[in-house]
């Protein structure tokens, strides 16, 4: 039978809350299948508001290949704002999904995708709301598997305690296999406990209750039981253009974070950035085809009535064919309102005339690029090669041909880094200001320096270093800002934002941490904890506190897990989840970065036997195609519907 719509209940309550469209649903290609057409039922949670989650392209991309499929639905939810869930607890309304209103609970499977890991406390809120068990341990057959997914899904062991299953990897072929696993379940009958056998043998599926950890302080053992895999190796979709999804993005009712479709061109990074987890964990390279960009840009476009499309991937001005998809694409829609965005790009592989190609159809942003290191020894620790002499001549030709404002990226606290390391990005900008002024010859031009605060990731050459402490990360940002503004006519057209070190240092908690993290999670939550990653609701005391609290009785600390660098044979948290990179020559880069030493691009370059081609299966596959992209009539009924 299916659940009744909350909605009912729900209704009453939205004009007292803050943004009410974001709970409704209805957008544009929302999808609401008949629930008791199919045998199967998925809700699909991105663990953040919804004008953040829903541009999400990997809920997005699900969403769209279980729907697709006959047996299965898949609905969304996001995390509620407190003023929300307080009304919920009130009137006893449940956590429910945005497309049909359903309760959470009803579903066979909550799958959470996790892009940061400050999202945890908002998964302990949605399933307290939906009545779902905080503990996995606690859940029978009655109630959802809890299945983790994205980045933070390679290190899950803060949050084993309060899911089911964790997926490595890539998701479009893996749900597939989830689905069929607990339709098999669900037609047989059986114990929970079966169907988490199960799914622990399902390939790129990690049941951390399948797993004995033994700890004194240090990690001393992981033992599978259950006859579950020593080793979980994540999931690789090996052709993209198999994949194209989505095919029509959904179009949100609210304001959003990104408005535009998006598009992936390709997935994976192998310039080797030692800070770079998304970098590492998605390798090797795999590019769509000219023809497959060319089709799902057309098809978004038709879909959505969006007047811009980015080209998405960790680097895109890296995809072997990026000049003839810009041509082509910057062809096909010229004299229409839609324009193209590259929303990732670095110095050294871009140029002028892809930016012109770029901004063709549309209007001429700022140039944003990231050169995360002031100097070049600390980029050499970081593997980042950007020289400022390339940065430099390519801003004064964008400067030159119109452009009047450029973004730089840069991190602070990084292995190695001391106070020179990060008062030279003020140089940096300086010069940057005055090849501005030089090449086009006017005093408008601007510079934004942009600075996070770095955070160690499992599965990177940097996960054994030492976290900087937040009082060391901004005493060199104050630093930084008295530089920028010591030379006032160049520092008043230079902006600084920058991130203060405090909530870095808890993700670094949250990143690199073990089971016994999971009583600090759900100590802060407890204690109000909620939408962590938005600074007005971040409470480092709370976080403190509770880590004192949880931690220091266990024999160690908040320290323990951030400011301590690690050493070669001790067994990390995730060393028995296999992103496809050999431990030993994540060991041999980490060496390298505190030697200075740089390590070239594999695409280019003999192979430097990481690990992940053998492992997964799958080699690095580039163009360039020798095709072009066929000319079209563009058509877009949507947007004239919407106009």
């Amino acid at each position: 039978m299916s659940p009744a719509s909350v909605f009912p209940a729900l209704e009453p309550l939205l004009p007292r809350v803050s943004k009410p469209v974001q709970y409704v649903g209805g957008e544009l290609n929302a999808q609401a299948k008949p629930w008791e057409s199919v045998d199967v039922h998925w809700a699909l949670m991105y663990p953040d508001a919804y004008e953040v989650g829903l541009p999400n392209q990997g809920v997005m991309i699900l969403y769209e290949v279980l729907n697709e499929r006959l047996d299965a639905l898949a609905e969304r939810c996001y995390a509620v704002f407190p003023d929300l869930e307080k009304l919920m607890r009130e009137h006893r309304v449940p956590a429910f999904t945005v497309d049909a209103h359903h309760p959470v609970g009803a579903f066979d499977l909550l799958g959470v995708s996790f892009s940061t890991e400050l999202g945890y406390t908002n998964l302990l809120t949605t399933l307290d709301l939906a009545g779902i068990p905080l503990h996995a341990a606690d859940r029978d057959e009655t109630h959802p598997v809890v299945v983790a997914g994205g980045h933070a899904a390679f290190n899950p062991e803060p949050i084993a305690d309060f899911i089911d299953v964790a997926v490595l990897g890539d998701g479009e072929e893996v749900v597939g296999d989830i689905t069929d696993v607990v339709r098999e379940w669900k037609s047989a009958g059986g114990t929970r406990r079966e169907l988490l056998r199960r799914l622990a043998h399902t390939d790129g599926c990690y049941v951390p209750s399948c797993y004995e950890v033994e700890y004194g302080p240090e990690i001393r053992s992981v033992t599978p039981v259950d006859g579950a895999p020593e080793r979980v190796q994540k999931r690789t979709t090996s052709d993209l253009d198999e994949w194209p999804y989505p095919k029509a993005p959904l179009v949100p009712l609210a304001e959003t974070v990104h408005e535009r479709a998006s598009v992936e061109i390709f997935r994976g990074c192998t310039r080797g950035c030692r800070f770079c987890q998304a970098g590492m964990i998605t390798r090797p390279v795999r590019e769509r085809s000219l023809q497959g960009i060319g089709e799902m840009v057309d098809s978004a476009v038709r879909a959505s009535g969006f007047d811009e499309v980015g080209l998405l991937s960790l680097s895109s001005a890296d995809h072997s064919e990026i000049a003839d998809i810009t041509k082509g694409l910057a062809d096909r829609y010229e004299g229409t309102n839609t324009s193209l965005s590259l929303p990732s790009t670095r110095v050294d592989a871009f140029n002028i005339d892809l930016a012109n190609e770029i901004s063709r159809n549309g209007r001429r942003s700022g140039l944003t690029f990231a050169p995360e290191g002031g100097s070049e020894r600390i980029r050499k620790v970081i593997n980042k090669m950007v020289s400022e002499e390339d940065l430099i001549r390519t801003v004064s030709e964008a400067f030159a041909q119109g452009w009047r404002q450029v973004k730089l990226y840069f991190m602070c606290g990084l292995p190695t880094e001391e106070d020179e390391d990060v008062l030279e990005i003020a140089g940096m900008a300086h010069r940057v200001i005055q090849a501005g002024r030089a090449a086009s010859g006017r005093n408008d031009v601007r510079c934004t320096i942009s600075i996070g605060g770095f955070v160690p990731k499992p599965h990177t050459p940097f996960q054994w270093a030492a976290q900087a402490h937040p009082d060391v990360v901004d005493a060199r940002l104050r630093k930084l800002r008295e530089a920028v503004n010591s030379n006032r006519k160049l520092g008043k057209n230079i902006g600084m934002r920058y991130h203060d070190g405090q909530p870095s240092l808890i993700e670094g908690l949250l990143a690199r941490g073990d089971r016994r993290v999971g009583g600090v999670i759900e100590r802060v939550w407890r204690d109000g904890g909620r939408l962590d990653g938005w600074s007005e609701h971040f409470s480092y005391d709370r976080w403190v506190t509770a880590a004192a609290e949880v931690l220091e009785p266990q024999g160690v600390s908040l320290e323990w897990f951030t400011t301590r660098e690690r050493g070669e044979d001790e067994i990390l948290p995730w060393d028995h989840l296999d992103s496809g990179l050999e431990r030993d020559w994540l060991w041999q880069d980490w060496q390298d970065a505190l030697a200075e030493q740089e390590q070239d691009d594999c695409r280019w370059t003999p192979c430097f036997d990481c690990g992940v081609c053998p492992s997964t299966g799958t080699d690095i596959e580039v163009g360039p195609s020798g095709t072009t992209l066929i000319p079209l009539t563009v058509v877009n009924p949507v947007g004239r519907e919407l106009a």
